[in-house]
């Protein structure tokens, strides 16, 4: 059987032991990365499919007769498309709980940066600013306890969860975000409008699907508090640019970190990087990027394929849509 990794690369600077996969009884190729003009030649004749962030849309996957595992090295499923797989009887299998760590890490490094305005006090001890200062602190950038505030949590899967369970640390009460057309059942959740003039912080921790592209725009970021920071590690999309950057420009609220962007790499630029919005850090989607966790993601696609060779259905196929 022949198998194929169309962006190896993207899992990082080849610090990783691939020896689980590559000792199964396949033939493999090895691509550091895919354009999308040589995914059909690629997979052409593979039977099994491993892509981290390389698009398979339908057009694609029409041209891969053999094609019968896709597993992805990441929890997102929006570079598949699931309806026109599961068409042609392909099991797409994602990856999930590896970068728990990792993510839950960074989310609160952006929640407690903003909070403590950070960058600003770094900038001022290392500009001269602090040196001018008549006293022996320098108050000029205000910190906010998180003791007694709200977090608000967007996505109550794992990694939501994970960066609700630091919080009680901090002394904070966790909110959990009722997103609008959902029915959760007896779950306990805050009507999203509510949720939003509720929260102190706002961490998103969502899928990127249709019904949550642009879930926060302009008039989303009314409702919240002037005072609140918003954080997005989970897709770009979720949280409208524009909206966001005219919000951070306007005060509208006190400051906001994204770790991903609408298009990544941005080669062509985003609003969003542009040094005068205010109390705005933006890192280049390496929230999950832990060595720890990427290996996680190795040791998975290699249990997804030993599954799928074995005849049995891999533990983290996705269901039919």
């Amino acid at each position: 059987m022949n198998a194929v990794i169309l962006d190896c690369d993207s899992l990082g600077p080849h610090d990783l032991n691939m020896q689980a996969l590559y000792d199964l009884p396949l033939n493999w190729r090895v691509y550091g990365a895919t354009s999308p003009e040589q995914v059909v030649e690629r997979i052409a004749d593979a039977d099994i499919v491993v892509t981290n962030k390389v698009p398979l849309t339908a057009l694609t996957l029409s041209r891969a007769p053999k094609l019968k595992l896709i597993t992805l090295t990441a929890t997102g499923t929006n570079v598949v498309d699931l309806a026109a797989a599961q068409a042609r009887d392909m099991v797409v299998c994602n990856a999930v709980k590896y970068c728990t760590g990792s993510v839950v890490q960074h989310t609160w490094a952006l929640i407690l940066a903003l909070s403590t305005r950070l960058n600003y006090c770094q900038q001022a001890a290392s500009d001269g600013t602090w040196g001018k200062s008549p006293f022996f602190c320098l108050l000029d950038y205000p910190v906010q306890e998180l003791a007694g505030k709200v977090l608000g949590i967007i996505g109550a899967g794992e990694l939501g969860r994970g960066v609700a369970a630091v919080a009680e640390a901090f002394g904070m009460r966790v909110i959990y975000a009722a997103l609008p057309g959902r029915d959760y059942g007896a779950d306990d959740r805050v009507e999203f409008e509510a949720f939003l003039a509720m929260a102190d912080v706002v961490s998103v921790h969502c899928p990127l699907t249709p019904n949550t592209v642009d879930l926060i725009d302009a008039d989303e970021l009314t409702k919240m508090k002037p005072t609140a920071i918003l954080v997005n590690t989970a897709r770009g999309g979720i949280v409208n640019e524009m909206a966001l950057k005219d919000a951070l420009l306007a005060n509208t609220i006190a400051g906001a970190a994204v770790d991903v962007l609408t298009t990544e790499p941005p080669r062509e630029g985003n609003v969003l990087l542009d040094s005068a919005i205010p109390n705005l850090i933006v890192t280049p989607h390496c929230a999950w990027a832990a060595r720890e966790s990427r290996q996680r993601v190795v040791e998975q696609m290699a249990e997804n394929i030993r599954d799928f060779l074995a005849a049995k259905t891999p533990a983290r196929a996705l269901p039919r849509v």
